[in-house]
C-alpha cells in the first residue's frame, strides 16, 4: 500500500534529492520520522522569533519563554542526549534572530501559504515562506543550525527560490547558531527554482514506476553511511525493508 501523496513541497523534494530511501520510507509508507533535539529547537527559536515580531516590544525574555516552552513541549518524551545541551542555546538564538529582524519592523506576512505549478509537473508545489516585508521587498527564512555555513545551502536555496515568486523581492537566509548569525543574500532565484521543478518531475517518474511499494523500494535503497539513518530505529527499519 502507497501512502497518499497529493502534493510536492520544498522539504518533500529536497528530502528526495538528498535520500530517496528515505523519502520512500516517509512518504510512501507513510513513517514519519520522530522529532529530534535540533528539529525541536528549530521550531522552538521560531515560534520565540514569530512572538518577538507580532509584538515589537516584547521583551526578549519573554520571547525567549515562548520558545522554550514550545521546546519542553515538544522534547517532554524525547530519549535525545543533546536535549538538555540544546535547550541552553536557545535564548540566546532568539536574542540574535529578533536583534536582526526587528530592525525590518513588523512582518506584512508570516507563515504564509506559496502554490506553485511548474510546467511538467502534474502537481503543486506548496510551502509556507517565514516573513515578509512589503515595504522592503524582503523575504526572510529562518534556519537554526549547529554550525555556520559558509554560504547558502542549495538545499535552502531551493526552498526560498520557491518562496521568491517575484524578481523585486530581496530573498535572504538567516542562519543562527548558538554562537553567530548571518545573512545571505539569495542570488540566480529563477536556476533554484527551475531546479525544484526537475526534482519535482523526478519525483513523479518515481512514484509512476509502480502502485506497489514492494516494487518501488528496489529503486530508492538506503546508504547507510549517510546521517540520515544513524538512528537506531532508522537502521532497524532498513533492515527489515531492504535487507541491507
Amino acid at each position: 500500500m502507497i501512502a497518499s501523496y497529493e502534493r510536492h513541497s520544498p522539504s518533500k523534494l529536497n528530502l528526495y534529492n538528498a535520500d530517496p530511501a528515505l523519502f520512500f520510507l516517509e512518504y510512501v509508507l507513510g513513517e514519519k520520522q520522530p522529532t529530534n533535539a535540533a528539529m525541536a529547537r528549530g521550531s522552538a527559536v521560531e515560534d520565540g522569533v514569530t512572538h518577538g515580531l507580532t509584538d515589537l516590544d516584547a521583551a526578549m525574555k519573554e520571547c525567549a519563554d515562548v520558545a522554550l516552552t514550545t521546546y519542553d513541549s515538544r522534547t517532554a518524551l524525547l530519549a535525545d542526549e543533546r536535549r538538555e545541551k540544546y535547550r541552553d542555546t536557545i535564548p540566546a538564538m532568539v536574542d540574535a534572530a529578533l536583534t536582526e529582524l526587528r530592525q525590518y519592523g513588523k512582518p506584512t506576512g508570516m507563515q504564509g501559504l506559496i502554490e506553485w505549478q511548474p510546467d511538467g509537473v502534474r502537481l503543486p508545489i506548496v510551502g509556507y515562506y517565514d516573513y515578509r516585508w512589503d515595504d522592503h521587498g524582503i523575504l526572510a527564512d529562518l534556519k537554526t543550525t549547529e554550525k555556520m555555513p559558509g554560504s547558502i545551502k542549495f538545499s535552502h536555496a531551493r526552498q526560498v527560490a520557491h518562496y521568491a515568486v517575484s524578481d523585486n523581492i530581496d530573498a535572504r537566509l538567516i542562519y543562527v547558531t548558538p554562537k553567530k548569525m548571518e545573512i545571505y543574500r539569495l542570488e540566480n532565484v529563477r536556476q533554484h527554482r527551475e531546479g525544484l521543478a526537475l526534482i519535482a518531475q523526478s519525483v513523479e517518474k518515481f512514484l509512476d514506476i509502480s502502485d506497489d511499494a514492494e516494487t518501488l523500494k528496489n529503486h530508492a535503497l538506503p546508504n547507510l553511511d549517510s546521517f540520515y539513518w544513524n538512528a537506531p530505529q532508522l537502521r532497524q527499519r532498513a533492515y527489515e525493508i531492504w535487507g541491507l
